[in-house]
């Protein structure tokens, strides 16, 4: 595994994206145990959780409990792990929604200074640990002043709760106003990004600029669903298409192709694929050691972005 700096740790190039561990089609607990287990042995030092990765209306930290108890369960060495939490989003149940007005269902978002020190104290809680390692605010909250949100970060980092901090879901203006306020002590900048969705190359540059740690999420962006139709064929129009030429050459995953690629984009870039399996984790983490050539880049780089 290769490593990459976050803020002043080293982490292992590829970490893991526990979400699935909680969420959608979920797996019993013995298999996401044995996921977040073989994280670990594939060299796997960045796990990323959040308060709010439960099942709607159900008590938050259900994802947080389970990397707690994977740690605590592992037989390994766990000191340079880094377990990086979220907080300021919430699930209420769909009945709840509906009631507030909300028929999608969707997700909420509080980013108020009292409920982002009220949240990171219970996932204090729930980690069993005395201070978090990562910190991220989850969400911008359009109803509270974005430097109100950062300046909670800023509390719990002065107050010794968090050790760094992060901010998920924002823009290259946020990233500067956060960073004036939180200076080095804002390490990880969190945002969707793929080679389906691009949108979010502006904050990748600026975190390279910065010495931020950009942390895609859902970085594969969709390629397990870009179908083939046959064994050695892809779509014409696929925009994984060339992702999946290369793994056929290369005799490996397409989902391995695209997370080499990302590695790329920036040397600050630390993907986050998810996985609810042990075989998928560790696929996932053999990228961190294949690396591309100049060929294969330009190929992928084509291939890359949004269509028509």
């Amino acid at each position: 595994m290769r490593y990459r700096l976050l803020g002043d740790l080293r982490v292992g190039a590829i970490g893991f994206g526990a979400m699935p561990l909680s969420i959608g089609g979920h797996p019993d607990e013995a298999r996401a145990l044995a996921t977040v287990h073989a994280a670990l042995d594939a060299g796997v030092t960045l796990l990323d959780t959040a308060d709010s990765y439960h099942l709607p209306g159900a008590e938050p930290g259900h994802n947080e409990q389970l990397v707690a108890r994977a740690l605590a369960t592992y037989g390994g060495d766990t000191s340079e792990v880094l377990v990086a939490t979220k907080g300021g989003r919430g699930r209420p149940s769909p009945s709840a929604l509906r009631a507030w007005g909300d028929p999608q269902g969707s997700w909420t978002v509080t980013g108020s200074p009292a409920h982002l020190k009220s949240a990171a104290e219970a996932s204090l809680k729930r980690l069993g640990v005395e201070t978090i390692g990562l910190y991220q605010l989850h969400k911008p909250d359009p109803a509270v002043p974005f430097e109100d949100s950062v300046g909670a970060l800023r509390e719990l980092l002065d107050a010794g709760r968090i050790r760094l901090a992060g901010i998920s879901n924002t823009t290259t203006d946020q990233i500067r106003r956060a960073h004036t306020i939180l200076g080095d002590r804002l390490v990880s900048v969190q945002n969707q990004y793929s080679p389906a969705v691009l949108d979010s190359e502006p904050e990748l540059q600026l975190c390279a600029e910065l010495g931020i740690a950009f942390l895609p999420w859902s970085p594969l962006g969709g390629i397990s669903r870009s179908s083939l139709r046959g064994p050695s064929s892809v779509r014409p129009d696929d925009r994984f298409a060339a992702f999946h030429e290369v793994a056929r050459e290369r005799g490996v995953s397409p989902q391995q192709i695209c997370l080499a690629w990302l590695l790329t984009r920036s040397p600050t870039v630390i993907p986050i694929p998810g996985a609810s399996r042990p075989e998928t984790i560790r696929d996932s983490a053999g990228a961190a050691d294949l690396v591309l050539d100049a060929e294969e880049l330009a190929r992928l780089d084509a291939g890359a972005g949004p269509r028509d």
